[in-house]
């Protein structure tokens, strides 16, 4: 039976009489729910990708399901019809504070700050799609956070818990391809528009969604189906676009073997584009159709200085001339290429693990005993499994390490729109030390009424 416009916006579920909330305080330990027992996890932002992430836990209590437009969302409602649905994710909050352990947030990326922060704020897990936030600034606050509320946290780059990433890094680390000093990573998004002006239109609000909500923190302007539900991430006021969506995967084993924190400097070229002859359009609306990234890293942990670069919208690094012929350089959604003094490794983005080449050394190769933990279960069933057991470093992207993976990720959006020019980065102060202007995009300001 399809859920009704009035259950949804009045919290209510099907069949909420016969369903038992556990609450957190008294399934164990400190409040935490013991291996055995089932977490009691509410979802904001159900309708896209959270609806996988929720899939994935829904052998636990799914309690509440918020979603600011209950058409796009009514297919996730109508599955669990014993959670109670939500539209504004504060007020699930205040009504069922003592039902809920954990959240999953899949909204889109310019309001994951705000509420995980007012998750974390009430000792809730969060588990937080990826980029973890669209600035640098929210990616700092919510480490911190973190860290002051210990709640157990995840961000959902799934790649994080793979096989391919510990032997990644067991192989860099076991110097398979000697001390690294250069990486190129690229990507084949966007697959949606970028490069393109601010609708004129301004159609009418469809009744099942709350546009105000959807804006959150961003500022205004009017409906257009061009933002939502899916076309928002090539929009700066709400998305990260190709860098920020696929970065936390492509480049995750590059910051994890190499110990990558800071960038010292980072600078960008995009594509040229023109509205008239001899005129470039200067877009400040959606992200370029291409880009490549440099960032450079200083010396770390015995590891030396090391320059990365990544590409996006049909850009790729030059083909190696040890891949023999035939052979293909990543996978269809990317990939990644470690330059060692000793040799050369390439991943994919998902479907392939590391390769030496040219593929003789496969064969030479001795390979290093496994001596990273492996993850067994799926990336939002780890985090489950940590919040039960409350490891709040055991989670394979923890916001210690997902924070300043995506402060570095979304510094490269910061040079994106300031091409050609390098930019001076002080990452510990979270400062452009040669152009002032940079800094006002590091913190821009929310919208009256939004606040971390």
């Amino acid at each position: 039976m399809a859920l009704t416009r009035r259950e949804f916006l009045e919290g209510v579920a099907a069949g909420a009489a016969t369903f038992t909330f556990v609450p957190a305080g008294v399934l164990g330990l400190e409040g935490r729910p013991s291996a055995n027992e089932r977490l009691n996890i509410a979802a904001v932002g159900v309708g896209g990708m959270g609806k996988n992430n929720v899939k994935a836990v829904a052998s636990e209590n799914i309690v509440a399901l918020c979603d600011v437009d209950e058409q796009y969302a009514g297919p996730v409602f109508n599955e669990y019809p014993n959670a109670k649905k939500f539209r504004d994710y504060r007020k699930m909050l205040d009504q069922m504070d003592k039902q809920i352990d954990a959240v999953i947030i899949a909204t889109p990326d310019h309001t994951h700050a705000v509420v995980a922060m007012e998750c974390m704020k009430r000792g809730k897990h969060v588990y937080v799609q990826k980029p973890l936030t669209r600035t640098v600034y929210e990616a700092r606050m919510l480490t911190e956070a973190a860290r002051r509320y210990k709640v157990v946290t995840q961000m959902g780059n799934q790649g994080a818990s793979s096989e391919e990433v510990r032997l990644v890094c067991e192989w860099i680390w076991d110097g398979a391809i000697g001390q690294v000093r250069e990486v190129h990573a690229w990507t084949n998004r966007p697959v949606w528009p970028q490069g393109i002006d601010r609708p004129q239109d301004t159609p009418p609000v469809p009744s099942t969604l709350d546009w105000d909500l959807w804006i959150g923190p961003s500022p205004m302007r009017p409906y257009h189906p061009t933002y939502h539900p899916f076309n928002w991430r090539a929009w700066q006021d709400f998305g990260t676009g190709a860098l920020g969506d696929m970065a936390c995967h492509v480049l995750d084993p590059v910051f994890r073997a190499l110990k990558l924190r800071y960038p010292v400097s980072v600078e960008a070229c995009v594509t040229t584009q023109f509205k008239e002859m001899w005129k470039a359009w200067r877009n400040t609306e959606t992200y370029p159709l291409s880009s490549i990234v440099r960032y450079k890293f200083p010396a770390r942990e015995g590891m030396p200085e090391v320059r990365v670069y990544w590409y996006d919208g049909g850009m790729m690094p030059p083909r190696p001339d040890e891949l023999e012929p035939g052979r293909r350089l990543g996978d269809d959604e990317g990939g990644v290429l470690f330059v060692g003094d000793k040799g050369k490794l390439m991943t994919g983005c998902y479907s392939r693990g590391p390769q030496l080449i040219p593929y003789s050394r496969m064969k030479e190769y001795k390979r290093p005993e496994k001596t990273i933990p492996r993850v067994n279960t799926s990336h939002e069933m780890h985090w489950v499994q940590c919040c039960k057991e409350g490891k709040i470093d055991g989670p394979s992207s923890h916001f210690e390490y997902a924070g300043p993976f995506t402060e570095s990720v979304v510094m490269g959006n910061l040079a994106i729109r300031f091409p050609n020019q390098l930019l001076l980065w002080d990452g510990q102060a979270m400062k452009v030390t040669n152009l002032e202007q940079a800094n006002a995009l590091v913190n821009p300001p929310y919208r009256e009424g939004w606040s971390l």
